[in-house]
């Protein structure tokens, strides 16, 4: 056999083989190839690195999509997607794989450094902060409690730019609304303070109080976009729990685009399983996964 026939038989080999081993029991045609090509969409769309023991994960999260578009195969979604300029399509294709896993203070450390650091600044006004992962909404509303609580007032001097880019989750946030549960491990006092309970058709459910929604702005901005909607700097950024999708080419030019934008004493707050050393020139550790700008004086 030729090297020209092995080539083409592998590839044809790779073209037909189900992505997992209990295909026969799924709704739609799902192959190895179709999973590669997912991977390779959504790293150029968003910017996610989709590992290859994420084929299940991909399976369930689009096959709604292909219910809703009348589709046996996964062959024929992924070519529609392509060749199609449906907008809406798209953004449902990225909404669907984007993991949007939350709560209010995680990472409870991240919220004192940050209070403290808001003291510290007190006599600055506005005092801006941009949470560039916001998803449903329950960190961008911890920044706004933080905020409340640092200046002993329901409408302290603070801004913040709550962004994602799933619009699902945006709306949710914007929304304000949460399940009991989401807030069941939160201290009785904040809960009272910051939440109002829901009675009737909304009894298990609580939501924000509007002093909080009025410190945030939601946005949609994809941080692979090459321009963002943003203008003017940032005393802290929260980019926490998104950078581990990317890989490290792309999570040193989202930090390059990050360090204009972050004051020369702003802090910058990573997820817990981030590591930012690979950019030593750009941002330098304080510990406890927070960062300030290279070069700068700044501590938390």
């Amino acid at each position: 056999m030729s090297g020209l026939d092995a080539a083409r038989k592998l590839r044809e080999s790779l073209e037909t083989r189900p992505a997992t081993s209990d295909i026969g029991t799924r709704e739609f045609t799902y192959t190895a190839a179709d999973f590669e090509r997912v991977r390779k969409l959504i790293y150029q769309r968003a910017g996610i690195s989709l590992s290859p023991v994420k084929q299940d994960m991909v399976y369930s999260r689009l096959a709604r999509r292909l219910r809703a578009k009348g589709l046996k195969r996964f062959v024929d979604y992924l070519d529609q997607l392509e060749s199609g300029h449906d907008a809406a399509e798209w953004e449902a294709f990225v909404n669907a794989l984007t993991t949007n896993l939350t709560s209010f203070f995680r990472e409870a450390h991240h919220f004192e450094i940050l209070g403290e650091h808001l003291r510290k600044i007190s006599d600055r006004r506005p005092i801006r902060i941009w949470c560039s992962a916001a998803s449903t909404g329950e960190e961008p509303y911890t920044l706004a409690i933080t905020a409340c609580e640092a200046f002993g007032s329901m409408t302290p001097p603070v801004q913040i730019i709550a962004s994602d880019l799933d619009t699902n989750v945006l709306a949710h946030g914007e929304r304000g609304v949460y399940t009991e549960d989401r807030v069941e491990r939160m201290e009785k006092a904040r809960l009272q303070k910051f939440f109002l309970r829901g009675t009737g058709a909304q009894d298990g459910h609580v939501r924000v109080r509007p002093e909080l929604q009025k410190l945030i702005t939601f946005m949609r901005v994809n941080l692979l976009d090459n321009r963002w909607p943003l203008q003017g700097q940032f005393d802290v950024i929260f980019c926490r729990n998104v950078m581990i999708y990317f890989d490290k080419p792309t999570q040193h030019a989202i930090l390059e685009k990050f360090l204009p934008l972050l004051r020369d004493d702003g802090l910058l707050f990573a997820g817990h399983s981030e590591n930012f050393m690979h950019a030593a020139k750009l941002f330098r550790s304080l510990g406890r996964t927070v960062y300030a700008k290279a070069g700068t004086g700044a501590r938390p």
